[in-house]
């Protein structure tokens, strides 16, 4: 079974050879004690019927194959987005190892985070000297000029003070004074990553603002702020500087990864890329105002710049698709005088004509989806623009606002009327409604993947293809370059989307001389 440096294979075919599956088989009669193949067969299907799915949704206590991450995960994305900023993690080793790989499958970079290693004995007596020993270790190994703590379920399970920890640091000299040591209660027994990052963001906003407001008030600087929520599509985050920039408008991203996830392999390891400085931040109280990208993951966050700045934040959805880009620009315009140029007139124009191209190919399609509440929303909203038919919409991060929103979205198309909500829902539940319900294709992350190859173990005509849109994008390589948002975003979304439908059309017919009446270079 040993490889040879004259031919190396990967897992396929390589684990099809003879030997593995000796060994495989070997391993299953000695060791598995599995069930018999035709038992395993039966289970399969009892869990595609009707009566499975109405079991399946009275799970309470249960969780399987979730939609959504813990919050600590989001909040070293948000603390990523400033300038020579270190994430740091209150906890356990293993939790920020597991962030460190979620994030360096998905936007295949290195991930700089570090954790003060919680051990047992922290957990009895508290981590309070992890966190001296941490602080002042990781300042003086990678140097930052920040570092952003966020906590993990042990800290919070035992009730470790941030706040007191870090002061008592400064205190003792483990730390100067006066270095930036911003920090969120993030446990994970609670919320998701789109939470972590909202209190992460919110914590280094009021670390930097709360006290210094004195001078400070809406409109004396004439930029505006931009809030992008966890967002992993760096493509979105240069969008939104090119559509502010062709507009002539002077802007604050509070939050940008975009280069640090993003490094040349050029020989130099830039640890600390890009990113918002720390003067943008103290200064972003003075702008006209501020405007969040995913409104309805940013709680916290609003609260606190509406109470402490005073910024009246504009009422929109994420700027998806083509009116909520509409009513992005044109707010965009109203509140800082600048007008919308030709140039994104023009773009909007070219999205339009592709719509129109793809609008045979889209219209009636039967589309199930699942991710985070705003991109749900604003990738149901696109959809309906589409002419395409929502089936099942699941988001288990969800809230009382995501489904009052949806609903009314829903009921605005005659695309929607059909469509149904599933708050809370995880994908085992989706397993099931794609079953009984079955749609065309299924949108969301990698973990798709999985109902797609059940459905498929049914027979080809149950199979529901997989569109990979969202995150985590683990198995296909480079999508998290791409734009969801904006008139260009929505042009990558109609092109993934209809050529998913077309890629599906040419394989159901292509077999020669049966069903390849349609596998023609017509279309």
């Amino acid at each position: 079974m040993s490889q040879t440096l004259e031919k190396i294979n990967p897992c396929y075919p390589l684990f099809c050879g003879m030997d593995y599956q000796e060994s495989f088989a070997n391993k299953r009669v000695q060791f598995e004690e599995g069930h018999p193949q035709a038992k395993i067969q039966e289970i399969f299907d009892w869990t595609t019927t009707q009566e499975y799915q109405e079991l399946n949704f009275k799970r309470e206590a249960l969780t399987i194959n979730p939609a959504k991450a813990c919050q600590p995960l989001g909040a070293v994305l948000c603390a990523l987005g400033f300038e020579k900023t270190l994430p740091y993690v209150h906890g356990s080793q293993g939790c920020v190892a597991y962030f460190r790989t979620y994030f360096n499958r998905h936007f295949k970079e290195p991930i700089a985070c570090v954790s003060d290693s919680m051990t047992e004995d922290a957990a009895v007596f508290g981590g309070q000297k992890n966190l001296f020993e941490g602080l002042e270790n990781a300042k003086a190994l990678y140097k930052p000029e920040m570092i952003a703590v966020s906590t993990t379920c042990m800290a919070e399970v035992i009730g470790d003070d941030l706040n007191a920890f870090i002061n008592n640091a400064k205190k003792e000299g483990h730390i100067p004074a006066d270095f930036p040591v911003p920090f969120a209660h993030t446990p994970s027994f609670v919320g998701s990553h789109i939470t972590g990052w909202d209190n992460m963001e919110e914590g280094i906003l009021r670390y930097f603002t709360l006290n210094a407001m004195e001078d400070k008030h809406p409109g004396k600087s004439p930029k505006i702020n931009i809030i992008p929520g966890f967002e992993t599509y760096l493509g979105n985050y240069r969008l939104i500087k090119r559509y502010l920039r062709e507009m002539d408008v002077d802007f604050t991203l509070l939050s940008d990864p975009e280069e640090v996830l993003d490094t040349p392999a050029d020989g130099e390891y830039r640890m600390y890329a890009g990113g918002t400085k720390m003067e943008a931040i103290r200064e972003a109280p003075n702008a006209i105002t501020t405007f969040l990208l995913q409104p309805l993951s940013l709680e916290k966050t609003r609260k606190f710049i509406e109470n402490t700045w005073n910024h009246d934040i504009p009422k929109l959805n994420i700027p998806m698709g083509v009116d909520w880009t509409d009513e992005f620009l044109m707010k965009v315009s109203e509140l800082t005088g600048k007008p919308i140029p030709e140039s994104l007139a023009k773009e909007r124009g070219r999205l339009i004509d592709m719509m129109t191209d793809s609008h045979a190919w889209l219209h009636g399609k039967r589309m199930a989806l699942y991710g985070d509440p705003d991109f749900t929303l604003g990738l149901t909203k696109f959809l309906l623009e589409l002419g395409v038919e929502p089936t099942h919409i699941v988001c288990h991060n969800s809230s009382k606002r995501w489904e009052k929103a949806m609903k009314k979205l829903l009921e605005s198309s005659p695309y929607g009327v059909n469509a149904k909500i599933y708050p809370g829902a995880d994908l085992w539940h989706l397993r099931s409604l794609c079953f009984t319900d079955k749609p065309d294709f299924l949108i969301g992350n990698s973990y798709g993947k999985f109902i797609q190859r059940d459905t498929l173990h049914k027979g080809k005509a149950f199979e529901v293809p997989l569109i990979r849109i969202g995150f985590p994008i683990f198995d296909r390589h480079h999508l998290h370059r791409m734009t969801t948002l904006g008139y260009e975003g929505a042009m990558y979304l109609v092109t993934t989307i209809v050529n998913a439908v077309l890629d599906r059309l040419d394989e159901e017919t292509r077999i020669m001389g049966v069903t390849d009446f349609n596998h023609d270079l017509v279309r």
